[in-house]
């Protein structure tokens, strides 16, 4: 062998030896701990949080390996974004109106009273800077949000006495939670915040009025109906239902670029299926609980709705007046809303009209 084969062969075989190290971390195999804040397959939003650990281990070929952990089994169901924060789990499945507290803000990326619809909530997301501001608003807290899940448009809730106008509001405990809990403070209820676990119990033993929960499907597969037969629409206080999936900015950080892509669009990708699937069971469950489950269906009293949309007035503009991102995130979302407005009378509503009730 010529002492420049030799060379070529030595500079060849340490390529490769260099190499390999790199080869074996790309392939290296990830295992990653997800809590929710629902019920093991809860229709809805607990089976949407499975499906998505799912749709990330089969995209990633297996080198991303997601362990779901569902409301209570690692750490409570309100407890999921400190325990990203902390470092217990690399990744939550919840919606981001739990974290009032913590960023005020937050219940923009799930919902607000008076709100953007499913459709609307989505296109401020991915093409009116929304994604940013909440890359922004979670920053402090190393957590990567993404929408990950839409339950939908919501009902307005399931009361255990019938509601005649706004005075039979005034003292009655209602299970909200964000600033929907805000809104019937507002009109004169007392609203009760409660993990979905115990909502339940809640109505059954009386502990609250009525409740605040989500669509007909997942409110029917929670069993709201055997202890509450009065069933209010629409929705006021929450006509959006998105989920969110938090990522833990260090673990972010940590995988190569395929991997992230993964996860973002297998996020995107359940977001999708979850919103089309609320809407098909939405309507199969209303169905049979009006047809033979015993439900009443409810117009709200529309004292109750015109009161409550001036206190949403007063509930959003503290957000403004706030200054910060709290009111860059109002005046950006305002601002979608507006702009939607005009396409959404010429469109949607134009066409739902025509079509009536066929």
């Amino acid at each position: 062998m010529s002492n420049t084969t030799r060379r070529t062969a030595l500079g060849l075989a340490g390529a490769a030896t260099l190499a390999a190290p790199a080869v074996l971390r790309a392939q290296e195999t990830r295992t990653w701990r997800m809590v929710t804040s629902w019920p093991r397959d809860l229709p809805g939003p607990g089976m949407n949080a499975r499906r998505l650990a799912e749709r990330i281990g089969q995209m990633s070929g297996g080198r991303l390996v997601v362990k779901l952990y569902s409301a209570g089994e690692l750490v409570p169901a309100l407890q999921v974004f400190d325990a990203v924060y902390s470092g217990t789990a690399e990744m939550a499945h919840s919606a981001s109106l739990y974290w009032t507290g913590k960023a005020r803000a937050a219940a923009f990326f799930t919902t607000i009273p008076f709100g953007l619809t499913p459709q609307e909530h989505i296109a401020w997301i991915e093409h009116g800077g929304g994604q940013e501001l909440w890359d922004e608003l979670y920053e402090p807290f190393g957590i990567k949000p993404f929408m990950a899940g839409s339950s939908g448009m919501q009902m307005g809730g399931w009361f255990r006495k019938p509601l005649q106008g706004l005075a039979d509001l005034d003292g009655l405990k209602i299970r909200a939670v964000g600033l929907s809990a805000d809104l019937f403070r507002r009109l004169g209820a007392l609203p009760v915040v409660l993990g979905v676990p115990d909502i339940y119990a809640a109505l059954q033993t009386g502990a609250v009025d009525g409740v605040e929960f989500l669509g007909p499907s997942s409110d029917r597969a929670q069993g709201f109906q055997q202890v509450a037969s009065h069933y209010y629409w629409p929705t006021f206080t929450k006509p959006n239902g998105t989920a969110e999936c938090l990522v833990s900015r260090g673990a972010w950080d940590g995988l190569p670029p395929d991997l992230r892509a993964v996860i973002a669009n297998a996020c995107a990708a359940e977001n999708q299926f979850t919103l089309t699937e609320s809407d098909w069971r939405n309507a199969e469950a209303l169905e049979a609980l009006v047809g033979g489950g015993g439900v009443q269906l409810h117009p709200w009293p529309g004292d109750i709705v015109a009161a409550a949309r001036l206190a949403a007035e007063d509930l959003l503009a503290a957000f403004d007046a706030a200054g910060g991102i709290d009111a860059r995130i109002h005046d950006s979302y305002v601002a979608a809303r507006r702009r939607a407005q005009l396409w959404a009378r010429a469109s949607t509503r134009a066409y739902l009209e025509a079509r009536g009730v066929a």
